[in-house]
């Protein structure tokens, strides 16, 4: 049995995560949920600096043995909130989902859903995001049942500290999904259309209407890589690729974005003084 804490971007009543909380409290899991008290997709790693950050227990949607809250702040605050004021000591475990959408390559970003389970490997604890790659499809269980498993899982768990899973699972019945992949980190592009609009007082507004418009592979990822890595990730797919081929990917992912790689290459280059007074 592990303590776990699960929170979202799509709020506390999104059906993806009651469907992850509910399926992992039956397995015999300790469930704590703190989630956004509304959607807050897109948000990043913002955290709320400058205006109180409220909490109201939830008891109607969850079965007795979760513990619930909605907070009002972001899912980063939902996290940070939950470790340091509303459970009774650190959890096992943080996931964060299930999205309703996918977040693949550069989606993580900008991810609310990420950006949670990032802020519970900041504190050193293991962490998975999970998203279900469609906004129309709510076949959420194939995703729960795959991170009840993965949780049990002597050769997943328990984690390196600091280390995030970033789970994509296709929107397919559990019998056509193909396998699981460990991938890398892809590339989408987004055509991003901002809508002109009038509010009723005739003042000008815009609202974002990006889509994604190409799936990519980095035509020059491999020339980045370290040479001792290069034949390894060469053979690793994407998560982009592994989605698109009916699997589910697996991504580890970290808080460090030191491009490492190029760390010798700049250590060539001149240094400029530092400006004089």
């Amino acid at each position: 049995m592990k303590k776990i804490l699960i929170s979202n971007d799509d709020g506390i009543f999104a059906q993806g995560m009651r469907t992850l909380a509910t399926t992992l409290a039956a397995a015999g899991h300790q469930v704590t949920v703190v989630c956004p008290d509304r959607e807050r997709s897109a948000t990043g790693h913002g955290l709320t600096m400058h205006k109180p950050i409220r909490a109201e227990a939830i008891e109607e949607v969850f079965p007795a043995e979760i513990r619930a809250w909605s907070c009002s702040g972001t899912p980063s605050d939902c996290v940070k909130l939950a470790l340091g004021a509303l459970m009774d000591g650190p959890p096992d475990v943080v996931v964060s989902g299930i999205n309703h959408g996918a977040n693949l390559g550069t989606d993580v970003l900008y991810s609310g859903t990420v950006s949670a389970a990032m802020e519970g490997a900041i504190e050193g604890i293991p962490a998975l995001a999970v998203s279900l790659t469609s906004f129309t499809q709510r076949r959420f269980e194939p995703a729960a049942q795959f991170i009840r498993s993965l949780l049990v899982s002597q050769d997943w768990f328990p984690l390196p500290q600091a280390l995030l899973l970033n789970i994509n699972v296709p929107p397919l019945a559990r019998a056509d999904i193909k396998g699981v992949k460990l991938t890398q980190q892809g590339v989408r592009r987004y055509f991003d259309q901002f809508e002109k609009r009038l509010d009723p007082r005739g003042k000008t507004y815009y609202w974002l209407a990006g889509e994604v418009v190409e799936d990519m592979e980095d035509p020059n990822a491999h020339q980045r890589w370290p040479d001792q890595f290069r034949q390894t990730l060469t053979a690793i797919p994407t998560d982009v690729q592994a989605i698109h081929q009916g699997y589910i990917s697996i991504t580890p992912l970290q808080y460090n974005l030191t491009a490492v790689t190029h760390l010798s290459s700049l250590s060539q280059w001149s240094v400029p003084d530092p400006p004089q007074d």
